[in-house]
């Protein structure tokens, strides 16, 4: 293999450096004056060791131990008595000595990354005693650095941005490699940059690693990113240095260099005049390729004929332009509109003004579609008055309404009842007359408001709503009463001309100029020597006493009747009694018992607890008397002995049967069994002198098509029959046959003329059982006839 020039003045060097560092290795002991050093009772003279430091080359990869270098004492004679030991970082697990020659081997590769240097101490020994013959003297092996560690970028990937349209030499982002090699030996650990990707759009700094923009006017629009390799490289980038790369991902960040732009110059949209106000009409949208706040855009309305009709806002989300109504359309006034609308950017950038204007503008035109709409009234609301007097037929005013479409058609009028649920107002229906259908009373229900739907006669599904508030203006029908229920007391040492109640008086009517009561006594009462009444002229009066002397004894309670007259046109009055009773009072004039009968009570015990007492004893009695009840009607079996009776036993009335699941009331084994005769029982729910009439026994044998037929037979009597009573239910048991010892349980022919049974002794056992007398005793045919 042959050698450029470079190259093998590049080796040279390596090969003198690397002997003369293996022959500064040697260490030599020198003698020096020091002090006496005494051992095993022998004077002589300390010798100590005079050190170079020690260097090693990193990475070593041979096999045998690497040589470090050689300790030697000149106490040595090199007759073996003297042996070698070292102790420290390393010693013995990295470094080995020879104890005879003081040659130091290191048997592992080292790594000066990952320690620089190591301190050790050595120490000569007597071989025999073992005894020191120098001072222990400590000493440094330096790891020498070779490059072996390319640059690495600690932080990379990296991501960055950089305004489109930027100028070139614009900083986008630094990038920083680190060489772990030492920088203070050679060029192992110095760094140079280059851009491996990314040309012509970007350039790096090779010192700093500052990346830049490399060409003018990148647009986002065209490319919004891109992604460099930077390349990192030791040795000043000379051949044969190591090296690194990272990527960069530089993002171009918007600015506002786009205008918007509408797509078209000219819309159209056809809307009903029946959409509502505020509705949607329109959705337009200036197109800009700018994103982010750039994007954000304004529209206005700037001329037509629509400018009070139609308005226009911005969606935030999607930056269109919505058009909404601002007042109901109507096609028979106005049947299209045009609008010039201008879309705006809200962020300009003064630095590309030159780009054009950052506005643009459009044509909407607007068409009105004509529909059926329903009548219109002339008026939302109509105001009107009625007297409460006013009779039945009274006109209270009248509504009017038209179709507003071009076919005009004619309108009929009718009230809402929903609105008038007691059907005060009538209105006709042709030409919205509203009149009254009842009496009016303004206390019950002083306005009325009702709704008059308006229809088109052509197309009745059309309906206009018009409302209609009518007041019933008052008149005077209301007499005057108490404002409340008086609890009055006049103690029996009151004096004369003592006041003891003031009253008021309340009035339904509302007049004009307010109430206004006049208050006096009856004439029966006027000359009463007990009390007396003033007039107050504010629509109150006093009742005060006109004598002292008042004995409950005598008389407990006094009823003072009031005349009461109201200032209505025509004025009307009622009569009111006030009654006053007399009562003992203590000395500030407080009642304290008005009872007459207070003074015949024991002093033991007072009214209230006699009440007490007499409340306590007729609660017990009539628990008494319930409980009694409740024992009498306690129900008790129907047979007297113990077994069940196969008929069925009536314990309710006007109660229809449970169907053909209501078995519980039948003894299924006496109809399941044929032979099986039971005695008659004696009921208890029977009189006793009446016994029941056995029917006979029959035995036959059981025959399916008898049991179908008898029952068809009944259902279709039950089902034509009109007079058939609804009480019974056809129960369906296991097979009777047509000799059942039960024999059958229906009543459906019980009724007819042909049975042969008598029930009139029905009517005999009382009133519990005259429904069923009236239902199977003699009489008419039909019950319910």
């Amino acid at each position: 293999m042959k050698l450029g020039k470079v190259e093998f003045c590049h080796f040279l060097q390596i090969l003198a450096l690397f002997l003369c560092l293996s022959g500064m290795n040697q260490a030599e002991l020198t003698r020096s004056r020091s002090k006496p050093y005494f051992q095993s009772g022998r004077t002589r003279t300390k010798r100590s060791w005079v050190w170079n430091q020690f260097f090693v080359l990193e990475e070593y990869m041979g096999t045998d131990p690497l040589y470090v270098g050689k300790l030697h004492s000149d106490v040595d004679k090199g007759d073996g008595s003297i042996k070698y030991i070292l102790s420290g970082e390393g010693a013995s697990s990295i470094f080995i000595i020879d104890e005879n020659t003081g040659d130091i081997h290191a048997t592992k590769r080292l790594d000066r990354e990952e320690q620089a240097y190591y301190t050790l101490r050595a120490q000569a020994l007597d071989r025999l005693t073992n005894k020191p013959v120098e001072p222990e003297s400590e000493f440094v092996i330096k790891i020498q650095d070779i490059n072996d560690n390319e640059p690495k970028f600690l932080d990379g990937p990296y991501t960055a941005g950089v305004p489109e349209m930027s100028p070139v030499g614009t900083s986008v982002v630094q990038v920083t490699a680190t060489d772990a090699d030492d920088p203070t030996y050679g060029n192992s650990a110095r760094v140079v940059y280059s851009i491996l990707q990314g040309q012509p759009y970007f350039s790096v700094e090779p010192k700093t690693g500052v990346i830049k923009t490399a060409l003018p006017n990148m647009d986002r629009e065209a490319k919004d990113q891109y992604l460099l390799v930077i390349q990192a490289k030791d040795m000043v980038g000379q051949n044969g240095g190591l090296s690194g790369t990272t990527s960069v991902t530089v993002t171009l960040t918007d600015v506002n260099d786009n205008p918007p732009r509408f797509p078209r110059r000219s819309y159209q949209y056809n809307v009903p005049e029946s959409l509502p106000v505020a509705s949607v009409v329109a959705r337009i949208k200036a197109a800009d390729a700018d994103v982010g706040p750039n994007a954000e855009m304004e529209y206005k309305i700037v001329d037509g004929d629509g400018l009070g009709v139609f308005k226009i806002s911005v969606d935030k989300d999607t930056q269109e332009g919505i058009i909404t109504i601002q007042k109901e359309l109507d096609f028979e006034a106005k049947t299209s509109y045009t609008l010039r609308i201008e879309a705006a950017n809200m962020h300009v950038d003064p630095r590309f003004l030159s780009l054009g204007p950052f506005s643009d503008m459009t044509t909407v035109k607007i068409i009105v579609e004509d529909v059926d709409e329903p009548p219109v009234f002339t008026s939302r609301l109509y105001s009107m008055v009625v007297s409460e007097a006013a009779k039945i037929g009274t006109i209270i005013g009248t509504v009017a309404a038209h179709d507003p479409d071009a076919s005009n058609s004619p309108v009929r009028y009718s009230i809402d009842r929903n609105t008038d649920l007691e059907r005060y107002f009538n209105i006709d229906a042709n030409s919205g007359v509203i009149t009254t259908a009842k009496s009016l009373d303004r206390e019950t229900n002083a306005v009325h408001n009702i709704t008059v739907l308006a229809m088109e006669s052509q197309n009745p599904a059309q309906i206009g709503r018009g409302y209609v508030a009518i007041t019933i203006l008052d008149i005077n029908d209301n007499a005057p009463e108490f404002a409340m229920e008086y609890e009055t007391t006049v103690c029996e040492n009151a004096q004369p001309g003592q006041v003891i109640q003031k009253i008021s008086a309340i009035d339904k009517d509302d007049p004009p100029n307010g109430h206004q009561f006049y208050f006096s006594l009856t004439a029966e009462a006027a000359n009463n020597h007990n009390f007396t009444l003033q007039d107050n002229k504010d629509n109150t009066a006093t009742v005060l006493t006109k004598r002292n002397g008042f004995r409950r004894q005598e008389q407990s309670v006094f009823y003072l009747p009031i005349f009461i007259v109201d200032s209505g046109s025509p004025s009307l009055s009622s009569t009111n009694t006030l009654t006053i009773r007399v009562c003992d009072c203590d000395a500030d004039g407080i009642a304290q018992t008005c009872n007459a009968e207070a003074y015949i009570l024991p002093a033991g015990l007072s009214t209230g607890a006699l009440i007490a007492i007499l409340a306590c004893v007729l609660t017990l009695l009539v628990l008494v008397l319930l409980i009694v009840t409740m024992r009498r009607r306690k129900k008790e079996p129907l047979i007297f002995d113990e077994e069940r009776d196969i008929r069925e036993n009536i314990v309710r009335y006007d109660d229809e049967g449970g169907g053909e699941e209501d078995t519980e009331a039948f003894d299924m084994a006496a109809l399941r069994n044929l032979n099986i005769m039971r005695d008659t029982k004696t009921r208890r729910d029977v009189t006793p002198e009446i016994q029941f009439l056995s029917r006979p026994t029959f035995k036959s044998i059981p025959d399916n098509v008898i049991f179908r037929e008898f029952i068809w037979e009944r259902l279709k009597e039950a089902d034509v029959d009109p007079c058939a009573p609804p009480y019974d239910s056809l129960q369906t048991y296991a097979f009777e046959g047509n000799g059942s010892v039960a024999e059958s349980l229906s009543s459906l022919d019980s009724i007819s003329s042909n049975s042969d049974q008598n029930y009139d002794y029905l009517s005999d056992w009382g009133p519990r059982f005259k429904r069923l007398a009236d239902m199977y005793g003699t009489g008419p045919d039909c019950l319910y006839s």
